[in-house]
């Protein structure tokens, strides 16, 4: 099932809340950030793009500045709004907006306890990470296949 399409048992989560989150692809090198979710926090050890939900009142410039500068202590200076990803997981569903960053400033540090790690798109292992980036994982390693 692709990210874009409706969830196949629709029914099930047409009266549940949507959770807007941005998501941040860090660009370094050729190579994206990932952090791993903590012990303790739903969906522990798999793998993430930085960012977290959107606060009521927020644009989503503001919710992707903050969670950069509280997850990483950083801000991006040059990011580009990539797409929307809607997923519907059994307790949620999710809105992701992702946003590819190319610049920041600040020095980057796993400041809530994250692994983090840097991976080349078409090395990075989807079932490492959450359902809801699988699709996006699959679109960068297709951008940068023979780069």
């Amino acid at each position: 099932m692709s990210a874009n399409e409706p969830s196949r048992n629709k029914a099930d989560h047409q009266h549940q809340k949507i959770v807007p989150v941005v998501a941040a692809i860090v660009w370094r090198d050729g190579r994206f950030l990932a952090i791993e979710r903590k012990p303790g926090t739903d969906f522990a050890g798999m793998w993430e793009f930085p960012g977290g939900k959107v606060e009521p009142g927020e644009s989503l410039n503001q919710a992707l500045v903050r969670e950069l500068t509280e997850e990483l202590g950083i801000v991006p200076e040059r990011s580009a709004f990539r797409r929307i990803v809607t997923h519907h997981y059994e307790a949620l569903s999710v809105r992701l907006y992702f946003f590819d960053v190319h610049a920041y400033r600040g020095t980057l540090q796993a400041r809530e306890g994250h692994a983090l790690e840097w991976l080349v798109p078409d090395q990075a292992h989807a079932p490492r990470f959450l359902e809801a980036d699988r699709d996006i994982l699959t679109e960068l390693a297709a951008e940068t296949a023979g780069t």
